[in-house]
């Protein structure tokens, strides 16, 4: 792995070294292009290593491999989150890709040179960029958790290690997503849990386990904005987050959490329910999911929603930006690690098309 410390000019920077980066520099290498990955992290798969500590992936080891390595797992099996940073690192080791860590980007701007980056590196120019951020750029809590009395501790899910993490007594988790599910189970080990909020939709266990190759082929091919259903499933996701996989609400069930309606305010200094009723809690973890934020690229690439607009990544707007690893990008296997290497050579492909 090369730091290539001194070089300030590339064909290709690649602003993320997490999966969605990494794809994109294994099909960069495979043309020979002039490229290098930038990431703020210390180490290949940090972003992994911070996550809690129980985390395991939602899908099994055979679809969390990148182009050219499979993941080293046996079949069947959920990789830990610290497996799959040792993962993307050996990723990178193998493929010798040139990598400068520890460098954060400040601004993006277009110039009639191609692209500058304001970074903590100093200014790094190149032809074209391909933003690989990732899918969990900011963390989204509703603007009302500032009315909430301070001996409430409130924490996030991606700030979430263990249950030795939060204080003794009642815990709320807002989000019945995956990320809130596992979490309310765990913390219902050691104390009274409430889990408040719908349930996204279920894919069974087994399905997602032993159904192999044709359910990765359904998710992959037929859940895809090419298709009516997977325009349908894009739009449900984006707005209301992905589905429950691995885990259920019979497990949160088994698990004695308590399950209640939404959180939709505050009264006196406590979460308030869609139904009226008021919680008195010690701590709440937010599992509310991320938001979208690209403020730091000065251009209007973005839509309503706060993500790019794009066809399949490519910038609609800015020619020579594209983006990789956004949800819902292409498929629904855009988000997966297992799913990501598809936008990535489609990207290359196009940055190739232009080349020539």
């Amino acid at each position: 792995m090369n730091n290539n410390g001194a070089k300030q000019r590339w064909g290709t920077i690649v602003i993320g070294g997490g999966q969605a980066g990494l794809a994109c520099g294994y099909y960069l290498a495979k043309l020979g292009e002039d490229f290098v990955i930038i990431d703020q992290e210390a180490r290949a798969g940090d972003a992994w290593r911070k996550r809690w500590n129980s985390l395991q992936l939602f899908t099994p080891s055979q679809y969390d491999g990148l182009p050219g390595m499979p993941f080293p797992a046996p079949r069947g099996t959920f990789p830990t989150k610290d497996q799959m940073a040792d993962y993307l690192e050996e990723y990178a080791r193998r493929f010798a890709f040139p990598i400068r860590l520890g460098v954060s980007v400040i601004r993006l701007v277009r110039t009639h040179a191609g692209y500058e980056i304001t970074s903590s590196a100093g200014k790094l120019v190149s032809d074209r960029v391909i933003v690989a951020t990732g899918t969990n750029p900011v963390p989204r809590v509703p603007t009302f958790a500032s009315e909430l009395d301070p001996r409430i501790l409130q924490m996030h899910s991606s700030q979430y290690h263990n249950p030795a993490s939060l204080p003794p007594g009642d815990t709320l988790v807002v989000g019945a997503g995956t990320s809130g599910v596992e979490i309310a189970i765990e913390l219902a080990k050691s104390r009274h849990t409430i889990i408040a909020g719908h349930p996204t939709f279920h894919i069974p266990d087994p399905i997602s386990r032993y159904a192999g190759g044709i359910y990765w082929w359904f998710i992959s091919t037929i859940l895809t904005v090419r298709t009516p259903i997977g325009r349908k499933a894009r739009e449900s996701i984006l707005n209301g987050g992905g589905p429950l996989i691995r885990v259920s609400m019979d497990d949160v069930d088994a698990a004695g959490v308590e399950r209640l309606a939404r959180v939709a305010g505050v009264s006196n200094g406590k979460p308030r329910l869609e139904d009226g009723r008021v919680m008195d809690v010690a701590a709440i973890v937010w599992a509310t999911g991320f938001k979208p934020d690209f403020s730091w690229i000065d251009l209007n690439v973005t839509d309503e929603t706060g993500w790019p607009k794009t066809h399949r990544g490519v910038s609609q707007v800015a020619p020579g930006l594209y983006f990789v690893g956004m949800p819902f990008q292409f498929g629904l296997t855009s988000g997966l690690v297992g799913g990501v290497g598809r936008d990535a050579a489609f990207v290359v492909s196009h940055i190739q098309q232009q080349k020539a």
